[in-house]
């Protein structure tokens, strides 16, 4: 990895705070044979990334009962995880827990993540979302209806991998992640129980997506059949666990 200092550009101030980025030796050799302006740039995706993670980090801390979800999270998420958290909030009891959010996922008919879990060889309609309680959060003690602590943790998580995978939207595919990856509520608990494991299901979601914009392009506005979008994603997956399979083969062979 090669170390690129981000300096303000021409034209901004000097005295401006100075952060270090590091970046693949590649990259960074075209990054500055190419005297694109760094800093700016840079600037306008960490705006981008902190507005985000601030209106996630709102929502969660808001009285679900007298707030409009979709108006606080509509710039953020798209208009299915939104349906997906309103099917959550509808089955909660004292709190929406993570299994509520499962439960949303599982439950609205065509979004992302029910593709993606078929194609890992999931049936979405096995998964029974689990309708344990979970710890509230410590600034949720005035009665109202609140994230849980586990649901509040995987929804932030939810955001920062869809940053992390550059994805200029939060969706039910970013959510699955967050569930995978969240360590302590019991949506997370069962998926992993079932063989999900937060690096393939990352790698799943980026390959749905670039297969989702092939298909998109490939029939030339038409609408993607979940059974082509399902074989293009399988298609794209294919290639990637065999590199990685061969990795680890290799890694052992010389162990």
């Amino acid at each position: 990895m090669g170390l690129y200092l981000l300096t303000p550009h021409a034209g901004y101030n000097g005295g401006m705070p100075k952060i270090n980025v590091y970046l693949p030796d590649d990259l960074a050799d075209a990054v500055r044979d190419s005297g694109i302006p760094v800093s700016p740039i840079c600037q306008r995706a960490l705006e981008q990334a902190v507005r985000r993670s601030q209106a996630v980090r709102q929502a969660v801390l808001s009285d679900l009962t007298d707030t409009d979800l979709t108006e606080r999270l509509q710039t953020v998420f798209t208009a299915r995880a939104i349906s997906v958290l309103g099917l959550a909030i509808e089955r909660a009891t004292s709190n929406v827990t993570t299994g509520d959010l499962l439960h949303g996922l599982v439950t609205e008919p065509g979004n992302l993540a029910r593709q993606i879990l078929t194609t890992m060889d999931i049936d979405p309609q096995s998964l029974t979302a689990p309708a344990d309680a979970e710890a509230p959060l410590p600034e949720a003690d005035d009665g109202g209806l609140r994230f849980s602590r586990p649901m509040a943790v995987a929804l932030e998580l939810t955001v920062g991998e869809a940053i992390g995978l550059g994805h200029n939207y939060v969706g039910c595919e970013h959510l699955l992640i967050g569930l995978v990856a969240e360590p302590d509520g019991a949506a997370g608990v069962l998926l992993r129980s079932r063989g999900l494991e937060v690096k393939a299901v990352r790698r799943s979601v980026a390959a749905a997506v670039a297969g989702y914009a092939h298909l998109r392009s490939t029939l030339q506005g038409a609408p993607a059949q979940p059974n082509a979008l399902i074989s293009v994603v399988r298609g794209e997956i294919a290639p990637l666990i065999a590199r990685i399979e061969r990795l680890e083969g290799a890694a052992g062979a010389s162990l």
